[in-house]
């Protein structure tokens, strides 16, 4: 029996600090360890010492009672830490194929006339995928059919992991619960839909869902958008000295069009964000319209692209004009009539903040070229480019130094040592944990402006921008393989520059 009067006294713990033994893990199925938020420590004897973080749940130690014939005895740990420990010791697998065997228990309970439905497992499926996603600091997570089963895979620091497949008719009931999260037609497979929701719980996060219709049934990805994530200042997201110098000087003039350009993923939002957070005070009225709207900001006006309402890009920048702005975000460069209104709006005295999807810096002054915007307009208003890319940062924890290849010493003579993540625990074995950017920024001087203006190649611009000081993408990257922050492998497969 265990004794409830004095709960009071049940000891906290850490569970980072046990290593737990798998046969005490066997003792409890990861469906009950995740079900009431408790996983067993160990054993003396017949006692059994588990971690709940709610130890007041005598439903709880019945059942684990009941399975393990052994005496409890209870310590309390916090519930986030618990379902860490869970993801870590039972892995999503092992907790998945509990719950696919309750679902088809229930499945054929329901079938024989019993009203126990099989939606519960479905639900704590879909709740287990989201909040493992979330553990692992996954960006996105794809539910993708194939011929004999359903692959799940989050994508982490830009790269996606396979985490678990599932038998293939767990996919309809998996498609069906996300819908209904997402206010979606849940009897519509055939066309593509959007829809979103919200998680309250510890944090705020919503979800961007995506479904289409392929072959072997629905494909879903969500992304999901952490409402509480801390937001990083221009210093946090991996400028080096000089180009934070040259980059905070620009962003606080008073008027012009400054660019962040590069491929979708590569950190742009994050930027402009950290921008905002610089510039904004209370003697400036910043707006901003954004699709989505990712991080909510104190003190700025933020509105959201509604297609079906005619608020696009272009409408919204044109009342956005008509509301005494200083500084304008517009999420993206779409077509020419946003380009020209943004343009019009930087030579009209406003700092108008957007972003272009372009390679390198250069190219963006030649994109809105081609979208039609008149090349006087873009060399006498775009005050800078900054083009960006992530880069996966070594892992602390299993970080060493390893020789540098010949091959590449007589390339980069200046490169003495490189560093890798030989894979731990932290890092989840891929030797990486976390991203930083690498840049490459464009200041239009006057020699630029002029050659924008007779229409000059991006070769020609480029190469002068370079004799100037401007590093390119890979330089900085490389400045970074030096510092031992990133590997020259994630610099060469995120820059399409100069390849060994």
């Amino acid at each position: 029996m265990i004794d409830f009067k004095g709960r009071a006294d049940v000891p906290d713990v850490e569970l980072s600090d046990y290593t737990i033994d798998p046969r005490v893990l066997k003792l409890i199925p990861a469906s009950v360890a995740e079900k009431y938020k408790l996983i067993p420590l160990f054993t003396v004897g017949k006692k059994l010492t588990v971690a709940m973080a709610e130890p007041r749940n005598i439903v709880a130690l019945d059942e684990v009672r009941s399975l393990t014939k052994l005496d409890i005895s209870i310590v309390k740990s916090k519930e986030k830490e618990i379902e860490l420990a869970i993801a870590e010791y039972y892995g999503i697998a092992g907790v998945v194929e509990d719950l696919i065997k309750d679902y088809e228990r229930t499945k054929n309970q329901s079938k024989v006339g019993q009203s126990t439905s099989a939606d519960a497992p479905v639900v704590k499926l879909v709740d287990l995928i989201i909040a493992q996603a979330l553990n692992e600091r996954s960006s996105d997570i794809h539910i993708e059919p194939e011929e004999k089963d359903v692959r799940i895979r989050y994508r982490v620091d830009g790269i996606l992991h396979e985490v678990v497949t599932l038998p293939p008719f767990m996919l309809s009931p998996i498609v069906s619960r996300i819908k209904v999260l997402s206010s979606m037609d849940i009897s519509e497979s055939r066309v593509p839909q959007d829809g979103r929701f919200r998680l309250e719980k510890e944090k705020t996060v919503d979800f961007r869902v995506s479904t289409f219709p392929s072959v072997y049934g629905e494909k879903v990805v969500l992304r999901i958008l952490d409402k509480s994530a801390i937001l990083l200042t221009l210093k946090d997201i991996g400028f080096s000295d000089e180009n934070l110098a040259k980059f905070r000087k620009v962003v606080h003039k008073p008027h012009g069009v400054v660019l962040v350009t590069g491929p979708t993923g590569s950190g742009k939002t994050t930027t402009l964000y950290a921008v905002l957070s610089e510039v904004n005070n209370k003697q400036q009225n910043i707006i901003t319209v954004e699709d989505p709207i990712e991080y909510e900001l104190a003190g700025i006006t933020q509105a959201q692209v509604n297609i079906k309402a005619g608020l696009t890009f272009a409408s919204a920048l044109r009342s956005i004009l008509r509301q005494d702005p200083d500084i304008i975000l517009i999420g993206e460069i779409r077509d020419m009539e946003t380009a020209e209104i943004a343009v019009q709006a930087a030579m009209t005295g406003h700092l108008v903040l957007s972003t272009l999807h372009t390679n390198d810096a250069v190219s963006a002054l030649t994109r809105l070229i081609d979208v039609g915007v008149e090349p006087f307009l873009i060399s006498s208003s775009v005050e800078a480019v900054l083009a960006q890319r992530l880069v996966r940062v070594i892992c602390t924890k299993c970080k060493e130094e390893v020789g540098v290849p010949e091959n590449i010493k007589e390339r980069f003579p200046d490169l003495k040592v490189m560093y890798r993540g030989v894979g731990c625990k932290s890092c989840k074995n891929t030797g990486y944990k976390g991203r930083c950017g690498i840049f490459e920024l464009l200041i239009t001087d006057e020699t630029v402006r002029k050659m924008v203006g007779s229409k000059a190649g991006v070769d020609e611009i480029k190469k002068y921008a370079v004799s100037q000081g401007m590093k390119t993408l890979f330089l900085d990257g490389l400045e970074k393989v030096k510092a031992g922050i990133t590997s020259l492998d994630e610099v060469l497969r995120v820059t399409e520059l100069e390849q060994i």
